[in-house]
Formats: C-alpha cells, structure tokens, sequence
C-alpha cells in the first residue's frame, strides 16, 4: 500500500501539483506557526518536514517510490532527519512507535572510566588487580520491560521523546525554542500504571549490581594507558552496553623516573668518588641488587649521565626486550678549610697544575677581598644603591645648578 502520511499532513492528493502543495504549507503554517498557537509546536515541524520532502522532486519521488523508510535508509545524505527523530518524532503519526532506528542496530550506552592507581614495580613485573565494579544490568523478572508485558505505553505528552519542546515569545515575529523534560513520564518516554509495575525494579527496568573484575596490568604498560571490558558498562533496554575503560594511574617513585622505555635515576657522588672511583648498589623495580662500579682515574664531573644497557623498563608485549637505565651524577664538594696547608701540597702535586699566574703592574692595579655571596644580600646591595641614588636627587635642589667651567 502506498505511503500518503506526508500528503494527509498538508491535505493534499497524491497527484497535487507543485503550487498545490506550496499554497497548502504556506495556508497551514501561518494558522500553526508558534508565533500564533505555540501550542502546536508539534503539528508545525509535521508540516515543515512534510513539506520539506514533497517540494524537493528527488525526496518526492523517493518517497512515492519506498515511503518513508525509503527515506530513512537511502535518504539521510540529503539532510533529511535521522532515524531516531523519525521514529520519536513521528511515532503517533507514522505508526512506528518510536523504534523507526532501530534497523540501523540499538544505540549504544556511555562508557565508564575507572582510574587505577599503580607503581612503577607493577608495570615492570606485572600485576592483577581486582576491582570492584557497581553497575546497571537489565531486571530479570520483567525482562527489562519495567512491569507486565503490554502495560507500558508512549508518553502522549511528549509522544515518546521524554521532552517537550516549547515556544517564547521573545519579540515581533520572534520565538525562541527550548526543551525541557516531560514530567509526565520523567524524560522515559514511557509510563507504566503503579499497579502493573514491576515489584522487583519498581518499574526502572534495571537492577544494580555488584561486579568484580579481574584487572591485568602487562609489562611495560605505561602512565595514562586504557585496558577495555568490551560490554561491562551499564545495561539499559533496547541499548547495546558501553565498555568499563580502566585508566592507568603511576604512582610517583623514590628513586627512578621513567621516560618512554627508559629509567631515570639522580646520584649524589664526594669528590673523592669522582676522582678515585666508586661502587655503589641500587634496588631494582623487580628486587635485584645492581652493583654499579666506576673505575678510579675515570673522573666523573658534574652533570655527567651514564647508561646501563638493557635495565629499563620492558617492552609492552615484548617484554625480554628493555630499554636502558640512565644515571644522572652530582659531585658535593667539600667545605671549606678541609685541609691544612701541607695537604694541600700533596693535593695539588697529584693535580693537574694550575694556570701560570702572572701579577700585573702599575698604580691602576687594586687587590679585592671575595666574600660569601647570597641572594639576600644582593638584593640588600641593590636597596642601598637605590636610596644612596636618591639621597642625592634630594640633595640637588631645583636651586642647585652645575658650575661651567
């Protein structure tokens, strides 16, 4: 049977000619138009869409041709109005009871996003974790229909959609539009008489349960990288589940900073141990004492980085592959006065010699005293300059003039 759904809403007949079907919209929506009934706020997107599609030939003759879902399946690069707005906004009307979308597949429900909190240990070795996990599943008793089968029906105040759409006034000829949801039905769509309501979920459609859930953390996984449970999310009926997207979360380390598939650890060296050498153990990420050694003549200045190959972090699914373990050397000196002259000598016969120093002559030479230096004091030496600057712009009146000479 054909489709008219599109022609009764403008009242004309299949065979109307193009003025035909002009003159009908434009004599309905001046007498629907918000300006004039906000009230029929409804009826005039009816009558929009209506004439929409049967003023355009190519949507007019689709139409004709497979109706509206003919519309709805080969039709929505044209700008015409998805399958969900179809099947809500025209459910009364079209007899699609607001599942026109559903040939497309369900909609799909919102993930949920769980950050774990891990250490640097875990990522190396690797770790299961179990979370427990509070969620939605679909109430068996009703089968999620939320009270006994054929008791739930379609809001009519809202057709179905769980909003209403009002009109404001808001100048001449000027309406704003708003939603708000319906109270009828609290923004379901649906309603279910108190006594046909489910007992179980009280008419929800969903019960809340507890889920634990079995987390891997696989070596080499990094800060910020998502493990997915595929379908874990919330249920909702006629809604294909999200997915539960755990985050992971590093805990900040004592000792080693990581940098992609590399360590990172600072060292603290005497001077002795820059010059002579040294040997030190470290605790690595998986309970291994690492003895590192420097050999002595080998100077170690401040700043330097060493690397030790293959003591990083491991590869993520490719974990006998390592990156590398970086240390970063800082040299403390000794304080001062920490040997008597004689000391010194043999220090400085072990030494490379110092820059031959040659004194300077004539009356402009001028021997100066070095004393500790702090941040503190040089922002005193800078106040005292500035007052002494201004005690003498106070001194020179606007009296007091130089002497020409």
């Amino acid at each position: 049977m054909a489709d008219n759904k599109l022609y009764e809403i403008l009242g004309v007949s299949r065979n109307a000619s193009d003025s035909e079907i002009k003159r009908s919209y434009h004599k309905l929506a001046k007498e629907f138009h918000p300006d004039k009934n906000p009230a029929a706020g409804d009826r005039f997107k009816e009558i929009s869409y209506a004439y929409e599609v049967l003023s355009d030939p190519k949507k007019r003759q689709t139409y004709d041709k497979f109706g509206l879902k003919g519309l709805q399946e080969g039709g929505q690069g044209g700008g015409f109005p998805s399958d969900d707005f179809l099947g809500h906004f025209f459910g009364d009307i079209f007899g699609m009871g607001g599942g026109g979308g559903r040939g497309r597949g369900r909609a799909r429900g919102e993930d949920t996003i769980h950050p774990l909190k891990v250490t640097l240990e875990d990522m190396y070795v690797g770790k299961t974790a179990k979370l427990q996990l509070s969620k939605n599943v679909i109430c068996g008793p009703c089968k999620g229909l939320g009270g006994k089968t054929g008791a739930v029906s379609f809001c009519r105040d809202c057709h179905g959609q769980g909003i209403k759409v009002s009109y404001q006034q808001i100048g001449p000829n000027m309406t704003r539009q708003f939603q708000t949801r319906c109270t009828t039905c609290q923004g379901q769509g649906e309603t279910i008489d108190e006594k046909d309501k489910c007992p179980k979920c009280k008419g929800k459609k969903v019960l809340n349960e507890t889920k634990i859930l079995e987390v891997h953390v696989e070596k080499g996984m990094r800060e910020n990288q998502k493990i997915f449970f595929r379908g874990e999310g919330d249920q909702q009926p006629d809604t294909q589940p999200g997915d539960v997207i755990i985050v992971l979360q590093q805990k900040p380390h004592e000792l080693f900073k990581r940098t992609g598939d590399d360590l990172l650890m600072e060292r603290e060296i005497t001077l002795t141990e820059a010059l002579c050498g040294f040997e030190f153990v470290i605790k690595h990420l998986d309970g291994r004492d690492l003895l590192i050694r420097h050999s002595p003549g080998e100077v170690i200045k401040p700043g330097d980085l060493k690397g030790i190959q293959g003591e990083g972090m491991p590869q993520h699914k490719n974990p006998f592959e390592k990156g590398n373990l970086y240390v970063k050397f800082e040299v403390t000196f000794p304080e001062n006065h920490f040997a008597n002259e004689e000391q010194l000598k043999k220090i400085e016969s072990i030494l490379p010699p110092r820059p031959v120093f040659v004194m300077p002559t004539g009356e402009d030479v001028e021997e100066v005293n070095m004393m500790e230096y702090t941040a503190s004091e040089r922002s005193r030496g800078r106040e005292e300059a500035y007052a002494s600057d201004d005690d003498e712009h106070m001194h020179a009146g606007p009296g007091v003039q130089c002497a020409h000479q």
